[in-house]
């Protein structure tokens, strides 16, 4: 299929899925049904758009626009993070949300997809008037969310924290307005503190989850000597410090990571804890490269994220924010494979272009599912009011994320389709085939 040339993330999100359904039609013996269903899965069931009005430390209203978009809930209630960026369109939101539906077909949890957004900085933003919003934003949600509808979770710029702060307006909110509670209320957002109903080892899930398919990966592509595998990590905020813990760990060797401002590249390998502290403590990557023997980036150099996408390295991970691989660096790309943890970080054509090459990639909606099938631990255990140990909830996520896996490669090598397609086929039949089941 021909792809147009610059897309928004809705598009990609239509495109992709048409390039699936090319792949899936000759399953189906009525055609019609079919298409009417890939037709409906092109456009969310619901997207809730508003502004918020709250109240800043100088006494003035200052309105915020808000989404919130729910893609298909045909296995099971919505289900999706909540980002707080400037960058927070109504078409990102409507991408992100599809691609849930397909992360969660891909582990098999019975869920659908959803995500949303308010456009903010949220640095900009005093603790106080950030509670503020984020209390706004629960209420303006409140009629469309709960443990059955729809469950809401941290994303890009939210936290725990600010998932306690919603809870809380939203169990106030039932109650002001006298709504029966008809299931726990804490169940319906996920990513909480532990103290108020989160799950342990939810903070490192994605990254974890993202490493349990990287043992697997290097397994197909033959690499061996794991000290001897380089990986590049675009991208070291909670998702690519715990996978780069969790790869180190494991003995792989990480050589460049990166945050916004650039990135650092050691040839002989960083150490994931000492880079992520120096961090923290000098705001920024680059300011942690050293000569003098005394920090861990000695013998190490600057690079920008452009040029951290175009190291030749075993393994790419790029763990920031959407369509950095293009149609105009895929060709550029010198990595064996790649694994996204971020969402929607390569574009369709940048696809082709990398499957023509023999990349193998590892699509979104697989490689990052660790977060959303240990928030569905999270939502089980907030159900059942019975709470699991970190050891527990690893030994759960772990066969889920390698089964998925399994199932993607033998699709892979089944059908000669890209990593991608091959995910995106187990993923759209699964929701194609119950919403046949439903008569939709």
């Amino acid at each position: 299929m021909k792809l147009k040339g610059t897309m928004d993330p809705h598009q990609q999100a239509i495109a992709q899925l048409e390039q699936v359904a090319c792949l899936l039609k000759d399953q189906y013996q009525d055609s019609k049904k079919f298409q009417a269903v890939i037709k409906q899965l092109k456009t969310p069931d619901r997207v809730i758009k508003g502004e918020l009005k709250v109240t800043m430390d100088d006494g003035l209203i200052q309105k915020f626009k808000a989404f919130r978009s729910q893609h298909n809930n045909a296995r099971g209630p919505y289900k999706g993070g909540i980002r707080f960026h400037p960058g927070v369109t109504e078409e990102e939101v409507m991408a992100l949300s599809t691609w849930m539906t397909w992360k969660c077909a891909v582990t098999n949890i019975p869920y659908g997809g959803s995500k949303g957004g308010i456009i903010v900085d949220p640095k900009k933003l005093s603790e106080a008037e950030l509670q503020r919003l984020s209390r706004a934003y629960a209420e303006f949600l409140a009629d469309h969310i709960g443990p059955w509808v729809d469950v809401p979770a941290p994303d890009v710029n939210t936290t725990p924290q600010i998932m306690a702060w919603m809870v809380d307006a939203y169990e106030k909110y039932l109650k002001t307005n006298h709504q029966p509670i008809q299931a726990n209320p804490l169940a319906t957002f996920t990513g909480k503190p532990l103290g108020l109903g989160g799950s342990a080892g939810r903070e490192e899930a994605t990254g974890l989850g993202g490493f349990f398919i990287l043992e697997k990966l290097v397994k197909k592509l033959g690499l061996n000597r794991k000290q001897d595998i380089t990986i590049a990590i675009q991208g070291f905020g909670n998702v690519g410090y715990w996978f780069a813990h969790h790869a180190d760990q494991a003995g792989y060797k990480v050589v460049a990571v990166s945050d916004s401002k650039g990135g650092v590249y050691v040839e002989s390998g960083l150490d994931p804890a000492e880079t992520l502290h120096c961090k923290q403590k000098k705001g920024q990557l680059k300011d942690c490269l050293c000569a003098d023997g005394k920090c861990n980036l000695i013998n190490g150099r600057m690079i920008t994220n452009k040029e951290l996408l175009e190291l030749e390295v075993d393994i790419l991970v790029p763990a920031a924010l959407e369509n950095v691989i293009t149609l105009d660096n895929a060709a550029k790309i010198r990595a064996k494979a790649i694994l996204e943890l971020a969402n929607g970080p390569t574009t369709p054509e940048a696809d082709q272009i990398l499957f023509d090459k023999g990349v193998t990639l590892v699509p979104d909606v697989l490689a990052n599912a660790g977060g959303v099938t240990t928030s569905y631990f999270e939502w089980v255990q907030n159900l059942q009011g019975y709470y699991w140990t970190k050891e527990e909830v690893i030994s759960k996520l772990q066969p889920l994320m390698e089964d998925a896996f399994a199932q993607m490669w033998q699709m892979k090598e089944n059908k000669q389709v890209s990593g991608r397609m091959a995910t995106y086929m187990t993923a759209v039949k699964r929701v194609v085939d119950t919403m046949i089941l439903r008569g939709i």
